[in-house]
């Protein structure tokens, strides 16, 4: 299960750079190491080991329960703590530019952390269909 998890994780990582040339038309390698984008890498992690855990141990167990619960939460996370947490950034960021701050260093904070809802749907389906081919 935990290869598997990981796997699902790691694949989807790798699949946001041609993703995104597809979709933005620009290849962008920091895609295979950022945050963000589709498909969402955690969804596809919960969801692999969620649906991992549905097959082996069963659909009613107590253990599936407490992991589908676990993955709820990181799936919510990622499309509004995550998502709330960039537009943020993208104002703070606008702020530092158009205001002169004397001496303070200014720090570009990072825009693309978090995802769109349809960024975890494609995550969460890549973790269910990895784990049925896996199983």
């Amino acid at each position: 299960m935990l290869i598997l998890a990981l796997t699902a994780s790691v694949s989807a990582q790798l699949l946001k750079v041609p993703v995104h040339r597809l979709l933005k038309k620009r290849w962008d390698l920091r895609r295979a190491v950022g945050a963000g984008g589709m498909p969402s890498s955690h969804s596809a992690m919960v969801t692999a080991l969620a649906t991992a855990v549905g097959y082996t141990r069963g659909w009613h167990s107590d253990l599936f329960a407490v992991v589908v619960v676990f993955a709820l939460i990181v799936l919510y996370d990622a499309v509004g703590i995550r998502q709330a947490v960039g537009r943020q950034s993208q104002f703070l960021n606008r702020v530092q530019r158009e205001t002169i701050i004397g001496e303070v260093v200014q720090t570009h904070l990072p825009e693309f952390v978090g995802h769109t809802p349809l960024e975890v749907l494609a995550g969460a389906a890549w973790g269910v269909l990895l784990t049925i081919l896996f199983y």
